[in-house]
C-alpha cells in the first residue's frame, strides 16, 4: 500500500509528493552553574513528529469526503497513516503509523476543484 490512509472505509486518499516531516525530540534538562547541563530522553516514544500532507487542485467531492472524515475523528481519534516508505527504513521500522488530525484546511481553488492542507501528529497508542 502507499502513502494515506483509508478515509470512507473502503477508498484509500493519496496525498500529494510534497509530504513533509517535523521531528521533536523531548528532553529533561538540569542546568547547573558554569552553563554545565545533563539531559535525558522524556519517555519511551521521546519524539514528537508532525506530517504536514496536502491534497491540491482535487474534486469537491473527494475533499468533501476527506474532509468529512477528518471532521469525524474530532482530533483526537486516531486512524492509520501508511508512510511513502515501503522498504521500512523508517527510524522505527514501521511504514503504518496511528495519527490525529487536530487542524486542517480548504482552499476552493476553482469551480468544483479545491484543495486541502493538513497536519498529522503521531500518537503511540494500540
Amino acid at each position: 500500500m502507499s502513502l494515506g490512509f483509508i478515509y470512507t472505509g473502503v477508498s484509500y486518499a493519496v496525498p500529494d509528493k510534497t509530504m513533509s516531516r517535523k521531528s521533536n525530540p523531548s528532553v529533561i534538562r538540569a542546568k547547573f552553574g558554569d552553563g554545565y547541563e545533563q539531559r535525558i530522553t522524556d519517555g519511551i516514544n521521546s519524539i514528537k513528529e508532525e506530517y504536514s500532507i496536502s491534497f491540491k487542485n482535487r474534486e469537491k467531492a473527494f475533499v468533501d469526503d476527506v474532509v468529512l472524515f477528518l471532521d469525524g475523528k474530532l482530533g483526537a481519534t486516531a486512524f492509520t497513516f501508511t508512510l511513502p516508505d515501503t522498504n521500512n527504513t523508517t527510524r522505527t521500522g514501521e511504514k503504518d503509523i496511528k495519527v490525529i488530525c487536530e487542524n486542517y484546511s480548504t482552499t476552493y481553488t476553482y469551480d468544483d476543484f479545491y484543495s486541502l492542507t493538513a497536519t498529522l501528529k503521531r500518537v503511540y497508542e494500540p
